[in-house]
């Protein structure tokens, strides 16, 4: 045990912790922490190493959620979630016999939202940092003017993409390589360099007015695009109050709509509270029956009751009221499962993309923090905004293009969601932090679509329930059911043969998939230290000192 560097042998360190997707901007947020910033400050500087290290995901173009608890206890919640531009309409995603028109809330200039995140990274840091904007900023510019080295992963992504990049960008060569990519090799990105430095000497309108704003609006005007010079000046990232729920002693302390995962993984939470998950053990048959029917309740609601609440009154309290999640529960049986089709959204009286992103960082003095942001597919909406050298959303397909047709993750929404000027898409992620006893527990979240609130759920329920550490959580294989398609999804050798076997016995339908989620979290264990769980899935990276 070195106790002078505030670490023991087994990966817990006592001073702080960044867990995010790439190894450089996790090396930024913890060179934040070790010059005395606050976990706020390593946020920012992560955020915006993200946008250069890590482009499927990290983003300014982007939007997402931040989960904050200050080392005394007190919480708060900034939504940066991108908005629909001011010509945005209900039905501009429709032909004129009303069906979607396919790939155009995907792939094309109109697929954009208006950016929230250097918006969202502006107010945190207003209120709660404590090092200068510029010190926070210039680890970015320095990654893109100097470059810094691909990983395998990061090369055969870029690679995979190149075509799409290619097709959608005539006239840009932003991200491609004569030969395509290789590991170790540098990549430096100068346009994407001076958009930064605007951002670091002008702050918020670095990006919003001035030079990046004229770019921005001149990429939108040569595809056809819909985000003004005002859309920019009137985007504000909001404060909202966290909503928080128990769990068998625990306090969990996360997102409110627009993001649909808070609520979500509080209903989920309940749902099982009262069965004994630890003697049934971990990814068993009774175990996962469990699990799946909740799902298959909470994302029904979730199809008709969730939206941005400045727009729609979500009803939050009936969503959590404990009568009504019985009454849900109320048609779970043990002899078989319930088909998808005959569970409704509750009634009261009266493919997200895989490429999301989330950071969890703890600072020295206890202040935590839990970041999900996104482009929503791979890279957002593939194309670049010429001359500032970063990558715009293609957020708008986060709403409902049409009550009752599907998303690209399956997901069906209605009236909630609608498409509306100034309004910000529903969204799955999760950012949670944890309290037991009144202290920091855990930090969590991850990307993945609509299987986030699933992971987010299951990662905890690894760890209070099975008895696993913060690192064995996260890897942990995962299985993932929504309602709607009537499926559980399992990570390939995720669960044995004879349970899928007693599964299909009670007529579930179970299907092989790749990666679930990316997972990156913190917890302090019982002696104080911080220990990381970096997903396994892909470049995660844990470092603490």
């Amino acid at each position: 045990m070195h106790g002078q560097l505030g670490i023991n042998n087994s990966g817990q360190y006592r001073n702080g912790m960044v867990v995010c997707a790439y190894p450089d901007a996790a090396q930024v947020g913890i060179d934040i922490l070790k010059k005395g910033g606050n976990a706020v400050d390593a946020a920012v500087a992560v955020q915006f190493a993200l946008a250069v290290v890590y482009p499927e995901a990290g983003n300014i173009g982007g939007g997402g959620f931040m989960v904050f608890r200050s080392k005394d206890g007190k919480t708060n919640t900034l939504d940066f979630r991108e908005k629909g531009p001011g010509g945005a309409s209900a039905n501009m995603y429709l032909d004129s016999a009303g069906n979607v028109i396919p790939d155009m809330s995907l792939y094309t200039h109109k697929a954009s939202g208006v950016p929230g995140s250097v918006d969202g990274m502006f107010e945190a840091h207003k209120k709660y940092g404590k090092l200068k904007w510029a010190d926070l900023v210039q680890p970015a510019v320095n990654l893109a003017r100097n470059g810094f080295k691909l990983t395998k992963r990061a090369a055969s992504d870029l690679n995979h993409t190149a075509a799409q990049f290619t097709k959608l960008n005539p006239g840009k060569t932003y991200l491609l390589k004569d030969g395509g990519w290789k590991e170790g090799d540098l990549m430096v990105q100068e346009d994407l360099a001076k958009t930064f430095e605007q951002i670091r000497d002008k702050g918020r309108d670095g990006f919003y007015d001035g030079v990046v704003a004229d770019e921005v609006v001149a990429e939108m005007k040569a595809g056809d695009g819909l985000i003004t010079k005002e859309d920019l000046k009137n985007y504000h990232s909001v404060w909202r109050n966290a909503i928080t729920g128990n769990y068998k002693g625990y306090k969990i302390i996360t997102m409110p709509p627009p993001s649909s995962g808070g609520i979500a993984l509080l209903q989920l939470l309940q749902s099982v509270e009262k069965y004994p998950l630890k003697r049934f053990g971990y990814n068993q048959d009774s175990t996962i029956r469990l699990i799946v029917e909740a799902e298959r309740r909470v994302y029904a609601d979730r199809s008709k009751y969730l939206g941005d609440p400045d727009f729609f009154k979500v009803p939050v309290d009936s969503l959590l009221k404990p009568a009504y999640i019985a009454a849900r529960m109320g048609s779970f049986s043990w002899d078989a499962a319930t088909p998808s089709t005959s569970i409704q959204p509750g009634t009261f009286v009266g493919y997200e993309s895989d490429q999301t992103t989330h950071y969890s960082i703890v600072d020295r003095e206890g202040n935590a923090v839990s970041i999900t942001t996104t482009l929503n597919d791979s890279y957002g909406s593939k194309i670049f905004v010429k001359g500032a050298g970063f990558l715009l959303n293609n957020e708008m397909d986060d709403f409902s293009s049409k009550p009752g047709v599907p998303n690209m993750y399956g997901l069906v929404g209605g009236k909630a969601n609608s498409i509306q000027p100034g309004k910000r898409m529903l969204s799955s992620m999760t950012p949670t932090i944890v309290e037991k006893d009144g202290k920091l527990f855990m930090v969590v979240g991850t990307p993945g679509g609509s299987t986030i609130i699933t992971s987010v759920f299951q990662t905890i329920l690894n760890v209070i329930e099975f008895n696993q550490n913060m690192q064995q959580a996260v890897a942990s294989k995962r299985f993932h059911s929504q309602w709607l398609p009537d499926v559980i999804s399992i990570e390939k050798d995720g669960v044995d043969t004879a349970t899928i076997m007693k599964l299909q016995g009670k007529g579930y339908k179970i299907s092989d998939r790749n990666a679930i989620g990316r997972v990156d979290a913190i917890l302090k264990t019982q002696w104080g230290y911080y220990e990381g769980g970096a997903d396994p899935r892909g470049d995660d990276t844990k470092l603490g000192y």
